[in-house]
């Protein structure tokens, strides 16, 4: 028998909010339909929105906000912020559908994302999910094929509804039942944004994160390298949000398998890797202005002048006979050398990590 009250009631939706404009026109259809959202996103370790447009002086002009938060407020919906971090590390360390661009585990990003969201669904009551995917957009997560393995493999099956492109696939349980209207629906797909544009315009979003791979540093070529760079000098895949962080920022420059150097471009950088001294042997120069840099790795005391020869070429003495470079111990205790810069042309390319 069919409980009438149960299907007048209010239904509920939690949204993948990742802070793109997809998501955002995805909550928006959701509920011009009359359904409450609520959105979640979820901390990996690999989207720190801000970080290096804070530190760095040449992007001091540029957003430093959350857009996710940001999103959230435009569209009046409570965000629920998710730490997955930990959990989230044998996804990126040992992704069952491989990897996407560089080192990111698309597939089983979403796949995984959308089942910690299923869990907090049923948890919290909720009647069903919503992304923001389209179609087409992307090369691994998004095509026709691999759609419905994300809707399998997370567990949420017909409780998955993509708004944006709903029309191009099978009814979903909320069109099924009449929570949602599907003809209100969208049928987009392809990577062209044109139909988003027109979109956010009708409804009055002006302002809006550009799509170009998300936020995560994992579809960054750059950053991969530094991080399967990471690993090999590790012999092991593995990582802390540390060195999340400190792929990030900074010159990275690998002389030896036994260790790297991580030299600060600008005073940004040099002022926030100062913050990791008693967590790493630093070197800056006295003699001459110069960047701090951090050796990442183990060393002796040739490797320590050839890193102080390194720090001294990215030093105002890059031309001078003698530097002299402060290499500081993680206690603290450190000692003074004169050392003669590298040339630009004396430092192997691949070097640079």
């Amino acid at each position: 028998m069919t409980n009438n009250s149960d299907n007048n009631r209010e239904r509920k939706a939690v949204a993948l909010v990742s802070g793109g404009l997809d998501s955002m026109l995805a909550v928006r259809l959701i509920q011009e339909q009359g359904i409450h959202v609520e959105g979640i996103n979820f901390f990996t370790g690999f989207c720190v929105e801000g970080h290096t447009h804070a530190i760095r002086k040449k992007d001091r002009d540029r957003p430093k906000r959350n857009n996710a938060l940001w999103v959230a407020e435009q569209l009046g919906i409570k965000l629920h912020i998710i730490d997955i971090s930990e959990d989230y590390k044998d996804i990126v360390i040992n992704p069952k559908h491989g990897y996407g661009a560089n080192l990111n585990p698309c597939l089983d990003c979403k796949g995984f994302m959308v089942h910690e969201a299923l869990k907090w669904m049923q948890k919290h009551d909720f009647d069903f999910l919503i992304t923001g995917e389209v179609m087409g957009q992307r090369p691994m997560s998004q095509r026709k094929d691999t759609m419905p393995v994300v809707s399998k493999e997370s567990g949420a099956g017909d409780l998955l509804l993509r708004p944006l492109c709903a029309r191009l696939l099978p009814e979903t349980k909320p069109e099924q039942e009449g929570w949602v209207d599907r003809d209100q629906l969208l049928d987009i797909s392809g990577r062209n944004r044109k139909p988003q544009m027109a979109l956010a315009k009708k409804y009055g979003f002006t302002e809006y994160a550009q799509p170009a791979g998300g936020c995560c540093f994992l579809t960054d070529a750059n950053y991969s390298s530094k991080l399967a760079d990471l690993w090999q000098a590790r012999g092991e895949k593995t990582y802390e949000i540390d060195d999340i962080v400190m792929l990030k920022v900074g010159r990275h420059l690998r002389p030896k398998p036994s260790f790297k150097l991580i030299i600060a471009r600008e005073e940004g950088e040099t002022n926030f890797l100062k913050g990791y001294r008693k967590k790493y042997i630093s070197l800056n120069t006295i003699s001459h202005s110069g960047p701090i840099a951090l050796i990442d790795g183990e060393t002796d005391s040739d490797d320590l002048e050839l890193a102080a020869r390194l720090v001294a070429r990215f030093s105002s003495g890059r031309e001078s006979e003698f530097v002299n470079v402060e290499i500081r111990q993680k206690n603290g205790e450190s000692k003074n050398i004169d050392v003669v810069p590298f040339r630009a042309d004396e430092i192997p390319q691949d070097w640079y990590v």
